[in-house]
């Protein structure tokens, strides 16, 4: 199964930035961007790929203690960025050490479970709101977002998340995205 470790923001912080990706997509050539469905908005904090099942108690497993290890942490959206002219995201500030850490901690069980994780990136939080296909700009978009800070909340969890890629071929039609565990962050998890 097609697996990575997220943290999933709460449901009023996806309310407030459905509403500055509605602004988002009033503006011109919006609709040449492929933009991320708001039910699977998330902070991936350690991708793993196709994963074989008799791994996922191990990794499990793993992911628990990292999460145990990991104190909860505020957070929140702000401003926004692309990478190269393929993705618009949403950028994040607050505690950002305590972030990469368990970003660090997810890599880190993956490869302590024998999932092949490649050479280690530094960790750069975004959540993705839009893609292109070919090679966009994106400098509106993220001059739009340049003053966009979004209500502060508390991580307070790890998810293990399932990645349904679209099969049916219908334009449009977007991943699929299933929280298999969850752990709450710190001692008391």
């Amino acid at each position: 199964m097609r697996l990575f470790a997220a943290v999933l923001p709460p449901e009023g912080v996806i309310r407030e930035l459905a509403s500055e990706v509605d602004e988002l997509e009033r503006l011109p050539a919006a609709e040449a961007l492929r933009w991320t469905g708001r039910p699977g908005w998330h902070f991936t904090l350690a991708f793993y790929g196709e994963v074989d099942e008799e791994i996922v108690p191990d990794l499990s497993e793993r992911l628990a203690r990292a999460a145990h290890r990991t104190d909860p942490f505020p957070v929140s959206l702000r401003g926004g960025g692309h990478f190269g002219g393929r993705a618009l995201w949403v950028g994040v500030a607050g505690d950002l050490e305590t972030m990469r850490l368990l970003a660090d901690r997810a890599e880190a069980a993956a490869r302590k479970a024998g999932i092949p994780m490649g050479q280690h990136r530094p960790y750069h939080p975004h959540l993705t709101v839009a893609r292109s296909r070919g090679s966009a700009h994106f400098g509106a978009y993220v001059t739009a977002l340049g003053d966009f800070e979004g209500q502060e909340w508390t991580v307070g969890e790890l998810c293990l998340v399932r990645s349904r890629l679209p099969k049916s071929g219908v334009p449009g039609e977007q991943p699929r995205y299933e929280a298999v565990a969850r752990w709450t962050l710190g001692a008391a998890g």
